[in-house]
């Protein structure tokens, strides 16, 4: 769920359905915290496609002609490669939700307008049709399902912004696809020929100020992500230090290994709280081979998403960036 959802269903007119994944057991699409919005318009979102999908499609309009909410189970355990049915190897619980308090929600949109990172905790209680109470819960973690509460608890962070330092290639590279997956790109150099109209897709903000400047004065929040990509040692630095002093949910830089050494050792010397410096993404991007500004976005970019899903890949990518570091 995202903010782009909440902003829905605050809007949206009566008879609004959400059919959100909230357990899965062995292999599935999509995992919890997956949701797909039907009403009068066009469906939002998807819960994995195919007849998984379809099946919660024609759950989510018979509870919307019913007036009622429900647990939709899908198995996909079929062995059978040239039989109908799904072979992904698991099975799926989703909560098909009539959407008819939506105070929580738009409570929630206004945190959320804020910048702050909302949970929803939805109670559902009863078999067949269920009862469904929604409200915003203090709490850490991801998407998660408490079977002894009976209850699904579903984060939702403010529009994730990038902030990339540097508008070089890769710079250019990145705010041509970053907006697509749901980032508001915001490009800071201090060349200002680095900026002209044109040089970055309509609708990426860019800043033409002194990096440490501009980090200071942009709004960072627990939804930013800082790429550092500028054009030599000394600027890297000088962003590393800006950064690091402001709240982030990741901060990486591009080098070498040894360059990567030595900005890190010299923060650190600065007095730097070792664990936020250890928490650093550098050199930044997954270890894919790329070369060029386009295929270094990808390695980029597909690192982002690993952090914003907290993905079960984390700790092998943190101790193989140990290694490349070394």
């Amino acid at each position: 769920m995202g903010i782009e959802l909440v902003k829905a269903i605050c809007e949206g007119g009566p008879g609004l359905v959400l059919a959100t994944i909230i357990d899965v057991k062995g292999s599935s699409p999509r995992h919890p915290g997956s949701w797909m919005l039907v009403g009068d318009g066009p469906v939002l979102g998807t819960v994995g496609g195919g007849k998984g999908e379809a099946r919660a499609l024609e759950a989510c309009r018979r509870c919307r002609a019913e007036g009622t909410s429900a647990l939709l189970q899908v198995e996909m355990t079929g062995n059978d490669i040239a039989g109908p049915d799904m072979v992904c190897g698991g099975a799926s619980t989703m909560l098909i939700e009539l959407l008819e308090d939506r105070a929580p929600y738009r409570a929630a949109l206004e945190r959320l307008a804020r910048g702050e990172r909302v949970v929803f905790a939805k109670r559902i209680e009863g078999s067949g049709p269920v009862r469904v109470s929604v409200s915003l819960a203090d709490r850490d973690g991801g998407p998660g399902l408490d079977t002894e509460a009976g209850g699904f608890y579903h984060p939702v962070y403010p529009q994730e912004q990038l902030v990339v330092l540097g508008g070089g290639h890769v710079a250019r590279a990145l705010a041509q696809v970053a907006p697509g997956i749901g980032f508001r790109v915001t490009v800071v150099d201090d060349r200002p020929e680095f900026l002209a109209p044109g040089r970055f897709p309509e609708g990426v903000r860019t800043v033409a100020a002194e990096f440490e400047r501009a980090v200071a004065e942009l709004p960072f929040d627990d939804a930013t992500y800082a790429v550092i990509l500028t054009r030599g040692h000394l600027t890297d630095l000088a962003c590393v230090r800006a950064v690091l002093k402001r709240p982030y949910r990741y901060a990486g830089f591009m080098g070498s290994a040894r360059k990567t050494r030595l900005i890190i050792d010299q923060v650190l010397k600065d007095g730097v709280d070792p664990a936020k410096v250890a928490g650093l993404w550098a050199p930044i991007g997954l270890d894919i081979g790329a070369e060029t500004p386009e295929e270094l976005a990808v390695a980029i970019l597909a690192e982002l998403v690993a952090v914003r899903r907290d993905a079960r890949i984390l700790p092998g990518l943190r101790r193989a960036l140990d290694g490349r570091r070394a």
